[in-house]
C-alpha cells in the first residue's frame, strides 16, 4: 500500500510538472497582454515601465523558472487585472464552482443510477425505452442552448426561477455558500440542472449497460433460485458490482464539471471560476489563466488518486499494491 502511494505520488508530481511546462509555454504564445492592458495612447516609456512591472521583459525561460519557484511556495503569480495574487482571486471564486459541481453530480447520481437500473432490469418496457430516448437527448443537446431554453421557459415565461446570479449566501467556516439559504438554492437549481443533463445521461447509460451485463451472471441466478427478494438482489448483489465502473466515471466527470463549467457559469452569470477564466482570457491575464489551469490539473490528479483508492473498498479483488 505504501509503495503504491509513493509510485502514484511520483507519477502525479511528474504530470503536474509536465503540465506547468505545457501550460506556461502555451499561454505565452497566444497573445500579448500589453496590447490589451495598456492604453494605445501610451508612449514608449510608459509601455516599457508596464512591461517591466508585469515581468514580461525577461526571457521566457526566466519567467518560467520564476513561476516554478513561486509555485513551490504557493505563489502562482499576481493578476495583471486584479493586482492581487492569482491564487487568492481563484480561491475566492472556487466555492461557487464547487457547490455547483457537487449539486450537478448529486443530480446525476440520484437520477441517473435509479433510471439506469430500471432500464437495465426491464429493458423491454415502454418506460425503459422512454428513458433511453431521453438519454440520447441529454447527449445531443448543446449545453449553451439548453441553458438559454431553461432561462426563457422557467425565468422569463413562467417566472418561477431567477435567470442568473448566486442569490443570498451564508458563511460556513468563513466561506460564503449558496446552498445554506433558500434563495441561494433557488438560484442554484437551473444552472445545476443545466450542468447535470449530460452527466445524468452518461450515468444512466453506463448503469444500464453494466446491469444488462451482470443480470445474466450465475450469482444473480443463484440468488433468485434461493428465493431472495428482488429488491435485495438489485440493491445488494447487483448495485455493489455496478458501482465499481460508476465510481470511476463519476470521479473523472466531477473533475470535468469543475473544469468545463465555463459555459453554464457564463450563461447564468454564476460567479465561479469558469466565469473568472473567461473574463481573464478576454484581457489575456496570463497569471490568472496559468493559475486556473494548474488548479484544474491538481484537481484531476487528486480525483484520480481518490478513485484508485476507492477501488479496494468496493472490490476486494482489486489489489492496489499490484
Amino acid at each position: 500500500m505504501t509503495g503504491w502511494a509513493f509510485v502514484r505520488l511520483g507519477q502525479a508530481l511528474f504530470v503536474v510538472l509536465a503540465m506547468t511546462v505545457i501550460v506556461f509555454i502555451g499561454i505565452h504564445v497566444i497573445g500579448d497582454p500589453v496590447e490589451v492592458l495598456i492604453s494605445p495612447e501610451a508612449d514608449q516609456a510608459e509601455r516599457a515601465r508596464a512591461i517591466a512591472a508585469f515581468g514580461l521583459d525577461r526571457p521566457l525561460w526566466q519567467q518560467y523558472f520564476a513561476f516554478l519557484g513561486g509555485a513551490v511556495h504557493g505563489d502562482l503569480g499576481r493578476s495583471f487585472v486584479y493586482n492581487e495574487p492569482a491564487l487568492k482571486v481563484i480561491l475566492q471564486r472556487m466555492p461557487a464552482t464547487l457547490e455547483l459541481a457537487v449539486a450537478a453530480m448529486l443530480l446525476a447520481i440520484t437520477i441517473g443510477i435509479p433510471l439506469g437500473l430500471y432500464a437495465g432490469v426491464k429493458p423491454q418496457s415502454r418506460i425503459s425505452k422512454a428513458i433511453m430516448t431521453g438519454s440520447i437527448l441529454g447527449f445531443s443537446l448543446p449545453g449553451f442552448w439548453v441553458g438559454l431554453l431553461l432561462i426563457m421557459v422557467f425565468a422569463v415565461q413562467l417566472g418561477w426561477m431567477p435567470s442568473g446570479g448566486r442569490g443570498e449566501t451564508r458563511e460556513l467556516f468563513g466561506v460564503p455558500w449558496s446552498f445554506l439559504t433558500l434563495d441561494g438554492l433557488h438560484h442554484m437549481m437551473l444552472p445545476a440542472l443545466n450542468l447535470a443533463l449530460f452527466k445524468i445521461s452518461l450515468v444512466m447509460r453506463l448503469v444500464r449497460a453494466e446491469t444488462q451485463e451482470i443480470v445474466p451472471q450465475d450469482y444473480i441466478r443463484t440468488a433468485r433460485a434461493k428465493g431472495l427478494a428482488e429488491n435485495r438482489i438489485i440493491f445488494v448483489h447487483l448495485l455493489k458490482n455496478i458501482l465499481i465502473p460508476v465510481v470511476t466515471i463519476v470521479g473523472l466527470e466531477f473533475g470535468s464539471l469543475i473544469a468545463f463549467s465555463v459555459v453554464t457559469e457564463t450563461i447564468f452569470a454564476w460567479p465561479g471560476m469558469g466565469k473568472l477564466i473567461i473574463d481573464s482570457i478576454h484581457v489575456l491575464d496570463r497569471p490568472m489563466i496559468v493559475a486556473y489551469l494548474m488548479i484544474v490539473v491538481l484537481m484531476f490528479v487528486l480525483i484520480n488518486l481518490i478513485v484508485d483508492a476507492l477501488y479496494t473498498a468496493l472490490d476486494p479483488r482489486v489489489r492496489i499494491g499490484k
